[in-house]
């Protein structure tokens, strides 16, 4: 899952990219509010942390300009301010939900979790392919043979085929969405990645492959 997190303080920042890549996602830090619109009108993320008080464009105009393009992406706004009349505000604005500063790692990790269940896409913990499916509670791939735990770069790759089974995806959109929109990894790292998934399928002796489309992408296919 590919988060959006715009906040200008930059030790704060690091610490929470830190935090929320220990556990699984993958994200891209801005540190304000017109580089956080720039981002969020460019690249199709799953959920966005965006601070109120940032340099350029406060973070509910960035909410507001979002949303007016009709961009559903679920929004957690954090701030210093612990007035009731400013979280009005940004959930009026369109927000999911709202954190004040200083809070809790654990609390901001459950927060995240609620608002991007919330998505229609995100409602089920458990997606299921063919014979495969895949818990994503615990990132556990599972086959009638056997089981095993994806890393978490596998999970989400294996995520997206799951998620679009049938539906090519292409090398660039494995990078953006998992690797980061200024990320500096190279296209076969994506090949790398796909050959062990498809190991893993192999033992699990699954009735699923991952199909590739000559220089195009990859797609989950089942065998008759």
């Amino acid at each position: 899952m590919r988060l959006l997190l715009a906040e200008d303080e930059k030790m704060l920042s690091d610490a929470l990219v830190t935090m929320l890549q220990h556990n699984n996602y993958s994200v891209d830090a801005v540190y304000d509010g017109q580089e956080a619109l720039d981002y969020l009108e460019s690249v199709d993320y799953d959920g966005a942390i965006l601070d109120i008080m940032m340099p350029k464009m406060d973070g509910i105009t960035v909410l507001k300009k979002i949303r007016a393009e009709g961009k559903t992406l679920p929004v957690l706004m954090l701030t210093a301010k612990s007035e009731i009349d400013d979280r009005v505000v940004g959930l009026d604005a369109g927000a999911d939900d709202y954190l004040t500063k200083p809070f809790a790692i654990k609390e901001l990790l459950a927060r995240i979790r609620a608002m991007t269940r919330r998505q229609p896409e995100l409602s089920g913990s458990t997606l299921t392919f063919g014979n495969l499916s895949l818990n994503r509670a615990d990132y556990t791939l599972s086959g009638p043979e056997d089981s095993t735990k994806l890393a978490n770069k596998e999970f989400q790759m294996m995520e997206m085929l799951m998620s679009n089974p049938g539906q090519v995806i292409s090398t660039e959109r494995f990078l953006e969405k998992i690797w980061g929109y200024d990320s500096d990894a190279e296209i076969n790292v994506v090949w790398v990645y796909i050959s062990n998934l498809r190991k893993k399928l192999v033992s699990l002796g699954t009735n699923v492959s991952i199909k590739a489309a000559r220089g195009v992408g990859y797609s989950l296919e089942e065998k008759s």
